[in-house]
């Protein structure tokens, strides 16, 4: 996985040697690119990407109440994906084992691999902060990336 580069290269988001988000697919957007895997089957279920600047923070509220159990979501960054997230999606969010979503702010990158029923906080997570003092790009922090195995559900 990879988030999106400043406001100019989208996300990545591969599994299984498989892209299932990219710009090359044309299926990433500004805001928060999510994909939905099978947790048994490790298939692709669906991916989405919702406008966190200039959209509406319902679509991506019913979305994660729409997710069912023993899914795996996958989560990328590009260009800003914190301005419209209010507590209800930030706690929806944290409950498929997120550490940063609270934390996400302006124009921070980051990458988050969770499941729906999850018991523990996922260790598939990265974040860094937009500072102005350390961006690599210029309002931008630096791209992240991030690779692992991610293990299967199990009843």
């Amino acid at each position: 996985m990879a988030s999106g580069a400043a406001s100019i290269v989208g996300p990545k988001i591969c599994l299984e040697d498989e892209i299932l988000m990219s710009g090359v697919r044309n299926n990433v957007g500004r805001g928060l690119n999510i994909a939905l895997v099978n947790g048994k089957t490790g298939k692709l279920i669906k991916t989405e990407t919702f406008d966190m600047w200039g959209g509406d923070i319902n679509p991506l509220i019913q979305f994660l109440k729409g997710i069912e159990e023993g899914t795996v979501i996958m989560m990328a960054t590009f260009d800003d994906s914190s301005t419209k997230l209010n507590s209800d999606a930030r706690k929806l969010i944290s409950a498929l084992g997120s550490s940063y979503i609270n934390s996400l702010s302006f124009r921070d990158n980051w990458l988050f691999v969770g499941g729906k029923g999850i018991k523990t906080k996922s260790p598939f997570e990265q974040y860094i902060k937009n500072n102005a003092e350390t961006n690599k790009y210029e309002g931008w922090p630096e791209v992240l990336e991030m690779e692992g195995c991610i293990p299967q559900k199990q009843d």
